[in-house]
């Protein structure tokens, strides 16, 4: 079965730097969980809790999440927009037959303001390149997929305090 994305890209107007992950999870795509949900909603993901440690504050809510990144000027989206998953997995890897989310990536980085890219994975930052060959202003973060364990929870969030805007 395919499945769609169920995000829109979140662009604040003053954004200058672009998070780019790779695909929500089965419960997201398929709308199985019972929380709020937004990228990176996985209970094991440790997207939001480094997010939360750089930045000092609590996110409970999509609204929380979306108001920090809108005062940091972060957008987020993913480079796949559709895809099929073999074993019901989670794994990147695992994905195939994908679209990939090019126009709306490209209207993103073709923004003058953007000064950087961000990806979460060397899955999304392979798969990127192959997209945008000529693109320079990139950059890729620690994952923080909980099956990266080869960096701690703490030297993840001091490389991301680091490389993140804090204006």
């Amino acid at each position: 079965m395919t499945e769609t994305h169920p995000y829109e890209p979140f662009v604040p107007s003053n954004s200058t730097i672009l998070i780019l992950g790779s695909f929500p999870g089965l419960l997201q795509t398929r709308k199985l969980n019972n929380f709020e949900e937004w990228f990176y909603s996985a209970k094991r993901n440790k997207f939001w809790k480094i997010i939360e440690a750089v930045y000092s504050t609590e996110l409970q809510t999509v609204a929380d999440k979306k108001k920090l990144f809108s005062l940091k000027g972060i957008a987020i989206t993913d480079i796949i927009l559709k895809a099929k998953r073999k074993q019901e997995s989670n794994l990147d890897q695992h994905l195939y037959e994908i679209e990939y989310n090019t126009q709306a990536i490209k209207n993103i980085i073709e923004n003058p303001k953007i000064e950087k890219v961000f990806f979460t994975s060397q899955f999304v930052e392979k798969h990127f390149i192959k997209l945008f060959p000529d693109y320079q202003k990139s950059e890729c973060l620690p994952s923080p997929s909980p099956r990266s364990a080869r960096i701690s929870l703490e030297d993840k969030i001091k490389v991301y305090k680091q490389k993140l805007p804090h204006r």
